[in-house]
């Protein structure tokens, strides 16, 4: 399918790796340009490359999103070196899944505020540019009990920013839209550590999953292209989630 996506310009955070990495993949192979972002300046740079071999530009800056001044250079050279955004997905997670008074601080503070940041920094433009899409990638842990309680609790409420902020911004032909991933598999993230050192608790999370095995990061990058895409241009204010039937509430 053409996802109509050819020149559009998008901003992926936390982007080196795993999901962020395959939304960015999946859509510079759409023909967006794209600018990412991670603190890792290694696996960046390697991301980097392998964006460039699909022919569109690339922004990629090392950037520690945490730190406001730094992210809203980061911001503000992505706007400089493309002149609009029109795709912001905020993906970046602090992953802190312990109980601590520190886990709670860097949930709230790259789970949900960074991105309500980031949000607020581009809205501006996109309203500018005569429209635009966001696109929070939550969590299903976000949806129902049983996670750890500062990592769900973050989640849950990127949902119900983004639910406000699609009334809201609709007026304005900005779409606003969440994705809640499942147990998603891939190099160097938690499932595969879990795999390699909890062979018994990563067995019972795949038992878990209807259709029987963990997802990939590419199963999410191509639904979330689709949905900051013209194709998806009458959904707005969804929360989509993408989990083999693991997430097993009615809402």
């Amino acid at each position: 399918m053409d996802l109509r996506l050819q020149g559009k310009t998008a901003i992926v955070t936390g982007a080196s790796k795993g999901i962020g990495k395959s939304i960015a993949s999946v859509l510079a192979e759409e023909g967006a340009h794209v600018a990412i972002c991670a603190r890792g300046e290694e696996a960046l740079r390697a991301a980097e490359k392998e964006l460039l071999k699909k022919g569109v530009k690339v922004f990629a800056r090392p950037c520690d999103i945490g730190d406001i001044e730094k992210f809203n250079a980061f911001l503000d050279g992505v706007k400089a070196e493309f002149g609009q955004v029109d795709i912001l997905v905020n993906n970046v997670s602090a992953l802190s899944l312990g109980e601590e008074e520190h886990d709670w601080e860097a949930s709230v503070a790259i789970d949900l505020m960074a991105s309500v940041k980031a949000t607020r920094k581009v809205v501006p433009w996109m309203i500018e540019s005569g429209g635009g899409n966001i696109l929070f990638i939550s969590s299903i842990s976000g949806l129902e009990s049983g996670s750890p309680a500062a990592y769900a609790a973050s989640k849950a409420a990127l949902i119900s920013y983004s639910k406000t902020l699609s009334a809201q911004l609709a007026p304005k032909n900005i779409r606003v839209n969440t994705i809640a991933p499942g147990s998603v598999e891939f190099s160097g993230g938690l499932w595969e550590m879990a795999k390699m050192h909890d062979r018994p608790f990563y067995d019972r999370v795949v038992g878990s999953i209807p259709s029987g095995r963990m997802g990939t990061p590419d199963e999410i990058g191509k639904v979330a292209a689709f949905l900051v895409s013209p194709c998806a241009s009458w959904v707005t204010g969804t929360c989509l989630s993408v989990d083999g039937g693991q997430h097993r509430s009615n809402l």
